[in-house]
């Protein structure tokens, strides 16, 4: 890895992009594609929402921008992207300040193989030892920077295998700054493999993953480091008919890590989801029990970074800013959660359901620490360089994280009325959530209520209203938001809304948090303004989050794709 420099590998990749020009040359097509956005926000001080000049420090505007080509010719792919961030918009880790190419590939598919040099994107099973991916709202890249390979020897086979390094901001890799990262992943299609079960009417696929990951150990630590650090996971994918289950088991060794505080436990972790569904009903039960499973290719890492594995949600996501306000950030050191939604349609032309039908969506979720107990009566919970603990498999703590239930009903009375109630009631532990205390807690409760209703003037303008409400005796206390937005399909779209906080058991003042956006849409090609107050609070994707602070001024969005 050390000798595989960025000059050497530009050198290979120029020859392998040439492949392309010599198939074109034989009588062979190319296609290219791709995409670019850019985000520009200005900073202003606004002492209404406590922005001073040295909050905004002489910064008066930042932008991320990107922009991705891939060309496919025949067997072969290849893509690059640049990246810029001058400098990164405000709740964006610093670290991104700067330009260049960090993701850029080429590989090649024949019949069943493939192979890919550079970076890439992978997922074993549901991600509970291994998954690279991106969110661009959050400002999370993990790629690989490697090689993979994926083999299907026959049908109903199918393995993949990756060898490379993280991506950590633009950090080079050098003298093991951060570990190595391999693995492998099955993946058996039963009824493919086996010709007595292709005609049957249950469908099977059993898989398994192994990875691990290299770093050196830290000669000024008191303690020996494992350097090799393994994790393995076995899973099953069933469904009969209107019946679906699915789980998976993971185990890795001993990691001790800064998000551990350093403990030499064994983590695991279980994801298990079923389903059933039919015309007009759709039930979706879930659980999943987490034990120390934070997996990251630097042990010292504390931010959203070189996460090798990723412990999948399962909090509902909420679209309206209110009820989003708590989201809730998977716990890798313990947590327990259910689920349960239950998605049910009145039938048209019923009493209840109208001409067009009534759906009506019930969601729960309830999490909370795992059982844990002391070591000894000597060994406090955590203590560093010690086993840490002694956990319950599958077992409940007493300590509540967080619950959420919502309820939301959808009705379209005629061709212009449509209208969404919705009713959530959250329970947010934020010591937990929010400042990484497990053994603590300070509770909010909130009740949140939705209306939202959409008149249609014709086939092209729609007027939709929306109000939102929160009730809560802690943090900030009571919100109302409200938002009108006229469309004029396809192209174009106005909005004006505002969010008001008052009943703050913290201050005296009341505060608005206006905003008014314009936007664009010419097919591929999209164009947002917008200016406004941007409330300081926690922004979630998928059980990952950021901090986002307090801003003011215009925010512009560019998008297009080809």
């Amino acid at each position: 890895m050390k000798k595989f420099t960025r000059f050497s590998f530009a050198i290979v990749f120029a020859l392998l992009l040439l492949f392309p020009s010599l198939s074109y040359a034989q009588n062979s097509s190319g296609q290219v594609r791709g995409s670019f956005q850019m985000d520009v926000q200005t900073y202003e001080p606004n002492s209404r929402i406590g922005i001073t000049e040295d909050d905004i420090n002489g910064e008066k505007v930042g932008m991320n921008g990107f922009g991705s080509i891939i060309y496919t010719n025949k067997n072969f792919t290849a893509g690059v992207r640049f990246e810029s961030y001058l400098k990164p918009l405000v709740g964006f880790d610093k670290q991104y300040e700067g330009t260049g190419i960090p993701y850029r590939f080429v590989s090649y598919r024949k019949e069943k193989f493939e192979i890919t040099l550079g970076n890439f994107y992978e997922q074993f099973g549901n991600g509970l030892v291994f998954r690279s991916y991106e969110e661009w709202t959050l400002g999370y890249d993990n790629s690989v920077d490697g090689i993979r390979v994926k083999f299907n020897p026959s049908k109903g086979i199918a393995f993949k295998g990756i060898y490379g390094v993280q991506r950590n901001f633009w950090e080079k890799y050098k003298d093991g700054n951060r570990g190595i990262v391999r693995g492998a992943d099955a993946e058996f299609f039963l009824n493919d493999m086996v010709p007595s079960l292709a005609d049957k009417k249950a469908k099977i696929i059993l898989g398994g993953a192994f990875m691990s990951k290299y770093q050196k150990d830290d000669p000024f630590y008191p303690y020996k480091l494992p350097e090799n650090v393994s994790a393995f996971s076995a899973r099953f994918n069933l469904s009969v008919s209107k019946f679906s289950l699915l789980g998976e088991y993971a185990q890795k060794i001993n990691d001790p890590s800064a998000i551990n505080n350093f403990i030499y436990k064994d983590g695991q972790a279980i994801f298990l989801s079923g389903s059933f569904s039919q015309k007009g009903v759709g039930i979706t039960l879930g659980t999943k029990w987490i034990d120390n499973m934070s997996y990251k290719s630097d042990r010292t890492n504390v931010v959203n970074a070189l996460d090798i594995s990723f412990l999948p949600p399962l909090t509902k996501v909420h679209t309206y800013s209110l009820e989003a306000m708590y989201p809730y950030a998977t716990q890798p050191n313990g947590e327990f959660a259910v689920n349960g939604q239950v998605v049910y349609t009145i039938p048209k032309k019923s009493a209840l359901g109208g001409k067009y039908g009534t759906t009506i969506e019930v969601n729960y979720t309830k999490t909370t620490a795992i059982h844990k107990t002391a070591l000894n009566d000597t060994t406090p919970i955590g203590t560093t360089g010690t086993l840490g603990y002694n956990s319950g498999f599958f077992r409940a703590g007493s300590l509540k994280y967080f619950d959420d239930l919502n309820i939301e009903i959808t009705k379209k009375a005629n061709k212009k009325w449509k209208m969404i109630l919705a009713y959530t009631y959250l329970l947010y532990n934020y010591n937990v959530i929010e400042e990484g205390i497990e053994n603590d807690h300070e509770m909010y409760y909130s009740n949140i209520g939705v209306a939202d209703i959409t008149y249609k003037f014709n086939r092209r303008n729609a007027l939709r209203l929306e109000m939102q409400y929160l009730s809560t005796r802690q943090d900030s206390g009571d919100w109302i938001a409200a938002s009108f937005e006229y469309t004029v399909a396809p192209k174009w779209f106005f909005n004006v809304r505002d969010e008001f906080n008052f009943n703050n058991p913290k201050s005296d003042n009341t505060y608005h948090y206006y905003n008014v956006a314009m936007g664009y849409t010419q097919g591929p090609n999209r164009i947002q303004l917008a200016y406004g107050l941007q409330r300081e609070g926690i922004l979630c994707v998928g059980g990952v989050c950021r901090a986002v602070p307090a801003a003011s001024g215009f925010t512009l969005t560019v998008f297009s794709s080809f």
